[in-house]
């Protein structure tokens, strides 16, 4: 307890949320499991990626339970520019959206915005980065058109956004991305796949041309193609680096920033688990001491063992270095099982990828540390010793003297796959 006035409470640090992208409901459960606070996922309908599985109604409703029974909010993508015949089907959406208890919508479009604040007032109403949000005006307008939070657009630097945070009402929210793939479009409103493809990507259709390579062709020589600089592979002359704010957590809060956003719906369950675990690992030890802070060198090296881009703090700080020469992704890990139970012993798992006797891997424990073991033996379910794990989905035993939470991911270093 407080003794003799030795010290004065002051106020405690408000965390930021950790929001999460989940895709499905494998990538909804690893969200939950690793430490999200919220989540943000898509219909069938209105959202931005029209590629993942998205969530149907049934899942809509069972996915908005599991993770209200684990105290994580659900924020729905309502985020596309619906056209004229997609009206009508509307406000059915936002009142089935409200009946199971989703804690927010994402929305773009004025028209949406309005039509929810009509339909379902008592929802909350998130503004998309797809809205463009750069300035403290738009904010606050927002605000007083019923938005309870915006998601600010992500050119902005670190100035921009306290700004932002400095001139707007108290009440309003303010969220940013912190981590995942840039855009080479303003706020996502790009119009290369719409032209190359007729995929939209103002309707969750995009197909990512800026990823794909590109040569010079002199009209007069067709057929004659030629790098726009020096690289057997072509050029990336749209390509943006990856997002990582990781070594930044302090600058955002001190921003003003009240919830720390992970693109990433269309990526895979195991891309979810381990950047939620590393920015939750990284918010809490932020929160237990904001002025002796400093990232532990093990939650930086976390955001490396998931597959992306060469990483960078887009516009944060002064303009990006957005293009690159590659446009592989760097990967440095591979998933090779997924912890089951622990029972004397014995350490149960569902095999992924191929792993053997010998191998050193790690196991990520949700809001852990991952820990290093060397698998000594492999066991089947009956105790016969295999010689490899070779099956993805087959049941198997490993010797472990500690036990693993359910749900834990083993992996190994790219290095050591065969």
């Amino acid at each position: 307890g407080l003794e003799g006035g030795q010290f004065r409470m002051t106020d405690p640090i408000k965390k930021p949320e950790v929001l999460a992208p989940v895709g499905d409901s494998e990538r909804l459960e690893a969200a939950i499991r690793y430490g999200a606070d919220a989540v943000y996922l898509g219909g069938k309908q209105f959202g931005m990626r029209a590629n993942p599985a998205n969530f149907d109604q049934d899942e809509l409703r069972d996915g908005v339970a599991l993770a209200h029974k684990h105290g994580v909010k659900v924020y729905l993508t309502c985020n596309t520019l619906p056209l004229n015949r997609e009206i009508p089907e509307l406000p059915d959406f936002l009142r089935y959206a409200r009946d199971v208890g989703v804690d927010a919508l994402i929305v773009a479009d004025v028209g949406v915005l309005m039509e929810a604040k009509r339909t379902v007032p008592e929802v909350d109403i998130h503004i998309s980065t797809q809205a463009g949000v750069v300035n403290y005006l738009t904010a606050t307008e927002l605000y007083h058109l019923g938005a309870k939070r915006v998601v600010l657009a992500r050119e902005l630097s670190i100035e921009d956004v306290k700004y932002i945070r400095d001139h707007t009402p108290p009440e309003l929210e303010i969220e940013a991305f912190v981590h995942g793939a840039m855009c080479m479009s303003f706020s996502g409103r790009c119009l290369l796949s719409n032209y190359m493809t007729g995929r939209d990507a103002n309707r969750g259709e995009c197909a990512q041309p800026c990823r794909w390579s590109y040569y010079l062709m002199e009209e007069k020589r067709p057929g004659e193609y030629f790098p726009v600089f020096e690289d057997e592979r072509g050029s990336y002359i749209l390509n943006a680096k990856d997002l990582c704010m990781i070594d930044h957590i302090k600058e955002l809060v001190d921003a003003g920033v009240s919830s720390l956003k992970i693109e990433g719906r269309a990526k895979a369950a195991y891309y979810v688990a381990v950047i939620t675990n590393a920015y939750r690992a990284a918010v809490d030890l932020y929160a237990q001491n904001p002025g002796e802070f400093q990232l532990p060198q093990w939650i930086a090296d976390e955001t490396r063992k998931v597959s992306h881009r060469e990483y960078s703090t887009g516009f944060y700080f002064g303009r990006p270095d957005q293009c690159y020469k590659s446009g592989g992704y760097v990967r440095e890990c591979d998933i090779v099982a997924n912890v089951d139970s622990w029972e004397e012993g014995l350490l149960t798992l569902t095999q992924r990828n191929y792993f053997k006797p010998g191998d050193r891997v790690e196991v990520l424990e949700p809001k852990s540390q991952p820990v290093e073991l060397t698998v000594e033996k492999i066991l089947s379910l009956e105790g016969e010793a295999l010689d490899a794990a070779r099956h993805p989905m087959q049941k198997i035993r490993i010797p472990c003297s500690r036990a693993f939470a359910p749900g834990s991911i083993v992996r190994k270093d790219k290095e050591e796959a065969r």
